[in-house]
């Protein structure tokens, strides 16, 4: 088992419940960790032998660019996509991040984190 991670991902979307958000926008962080068996791959030198890394940036960008209310809403959305697309994927963590965040506070950032299993 081998772990691709995809970290720090920056994106300007237009999620949240707020009306002002669908407008203005926002900036998010997206980090992705994806596990599979790299075995294969680590000998052959071969990317149709490993999980692609740009193709998991590629669905990142996509689903974040479809505005949703909710960060575990585009999460799953992330998440759902990688195992359809990415058969060598046996586990995905998904982790969006909404940068200073509209809360009437001095907030950073505030994230979501989802995790998903292959069943068997």
């Amino acid at each position: 088992m081998g772990v691709i991670q995809v970290n720090n991902i920056k994106i300007y979307a237009f999620h949240g419940c707020l009306e002002e958000e669908a407008k203005i926008g926002s900036d998010y962080r997206v980090d992705i960790e994806v596990k599979g068996d790299l075995h294969k791959s680590s000998k052959t030198d071969e990317l149709i032998d490993t999980i692609d890394y740009v193709h998991l940036n590629a669905i990142v960008k996509q689903e974040m660019s479809t505005r949703a209310k909710l960060l575990e809403h585009v999460a799953q959305r992330i998440i759902d996509r990688v195992f359809k697309e990415l058969e060598m994927v046996k586990k995905a963590k998904v982790s969006v991040a909404k940068i200073n965040p509209p809360i009437g506070g001095n907030v950073a950032e505030v994230a979501i984190i989802l995790t998903k299993k292959r069943k068997k």
